[in-house]
């Protein structure tokens, strides 16, 4: 009987790892709903006793999954509590390339959990608004360290173009994609960090110039 039993307590070590490990997988590659519980078992494996003893419910697993990326470090939001880079370099990397073997390009798992759970009120749904949320909330703080006068507004910005980069990147499965957004968010920056002149401009931290716009013709008068 004893022998049984430790061999029995072997076999179910780890498998709550082995678990989130199978479905993070699977979520990646065909996406949540489209797995099943019995898939993820198969997958990890262990045995559906063992599965619904660690969680007793799907959304008890796509919550665990969804805790597990935002604890990794391999998340959009991951970077921006970097304390290696500086704050701008940090909302800068929101825009960097994927892994170079991440193929194909997966966008957001946070909003991608959101899109399949829609209900606003579901455990699902209110865990992803709350990364992103967190994910603006950081923003926010980088860029009141840089001295931006309306750091809320600059952050909302920003994050927009992140996720839209994500997104578009998951869609077209172009990995480079987020150079585009990276670009605008470094106007956006340069714009909401730039020193004022009593003319209304002058030259930014980041040290490109900005010129007052240029005279526009007036209207040629037409006699009456």
């Amino acid at each position: 009987m004893e022998a049984t039993t430790t061999k029995t307590q072997r076999r179910g070590r780890g498998g709550r790892e082995r678990i989130l490990g199978a479905a993070a997988l699977l979520f990646a590659k065909q996406g949540i709903n489209a797995t099943g519980m019995e898939q993820v078992a198969e997958a990890a494996p262990v045995s559906k006793r063992t599965l619904y003893a660690h969680f007793p419910a799907k959304s008890d697993l796509v919550i665990a999954h969804l805790q597990e990326l935002a604890a990794s470090g391999r998340t959009l939001e991951s970077v921006l509590t970097r304390e290696d880079l500086d704050p701008r370099e940090r909302i800068l990397r929101l825009f960097d390339l994927p892994a170079p073997d991440a193929s194909p390009v997966r966008g957001c798992p946070f909003i991608d959990a959101a899109a399949e759970f829609p209900d606003p009120h579901s455990a699902i749904h209110t865990y992803a608004r709350e990364q992103k949320l967190l994910m603006a909330q950081l923003v926010t703080e980088l860029a009141a360290e840089l001295g931006a006068a309306e750091p809320a507004a600059l952050a909302e910005q920003l994050v927009t173009l992140a996720d839209g980069a994500a997104s578009r990147a998951m869609v077209l499965d172009q990995p480079d994609y987020g150079r585009h957004a990276r670009a605008a968010a470094e106007i956006l920056l340069d714009r909401a960090l730039m020193p004022m002149s009593r003319e209304g401009y002058g030259r930014p931290r980041g040290g490109r110039l900005n010129l007052p716009p240029l005279p526009t013709a007036a209207p040629e008068e037409r006699p009456e």
